[in-house]
């Protein structure tokens, strides 16, 4: 009879365990979740038009990017993924850092990640010089090709949001401290 019983418990743990995905850990996301929203997309745009139309005596563009911002830019964007590297993202923007946190599934398990990301400023082209500072996991083992579909996402999202004139513009820097990116540059 025990053996009935405990072959009854290990059939329906398989079960189980085939029938959804299984979290085994990772870095524990942000306390508070940054909220995802198309407006909040609509927003940045409307903000950069707004800098641009402002620097059009002085040609200095400042602007003001928030992580509620680029968590529902990101989103976006891999929504529109066939297959994103990654679901789920949050992005915080705390002490000199962009950090973008999600979800990967792998088989039957699936893992927190997050990902690092130091953004600063290419002084001979005036692009966005963007570097992954880490990448953590959990127990998944790392996609091949993410540090450069990450270095791409990040890019396309600075281009992407200055729209027609980013081919007349030249970063001059980028802060980023207290949930908040200041880009500032100019139009060539």
């Amino acid at each position: 009879m025990k053996n009935k019983i405990r072959f009854l418990f290990v059939l329906s743990f398989a079960l189980t365990a085939m029938a959804c995905s299984i979290f085994v850990g990772g870095p524990a996301y942000p306390a508070s979740p940054v909220p995802v929203s198309t407006g909040e997309v609509g927003n940045m745009q409307t903000q950069v038009a707004s800098a641009l139309t402002s620097s059009a005596d002085s040609g200095v563009v400042t602007m003001q990017i928030t992580e509620s911002q680029l968590t529902s830019l990101v989103a976006l964007k891999m929504q529109a993924m066939d297959s994103p590297p990654f679901t789920d993202p949050q992005v915080t923007l705390r002490d000199g850092q962009m950090k973008v946190y999600g979800k990967m599934t792998r088989g039957s398990f699936t893992a927190n990640v997050l990902i690092t990301i130091n953004v600063g400023v290419d002084t001979a082209t005036g692009l966005p010089k963007i570097e992954i500072a880490s990448v953590d996991f959990g127990p998944l083992p790392a996609p091949e090709g993410l540090n450069s579909a990450i270095s791409k996402m990040v890019s396309e999202a600075f281009t992407g949001s200055l729209g027609p004139v980013a081919t007349g513009f030249r970063l001059e820097s980028i802060a980023i401290a207290d949930g908040i990116m200041t880009i500032t540059g100019r139009i060539k």
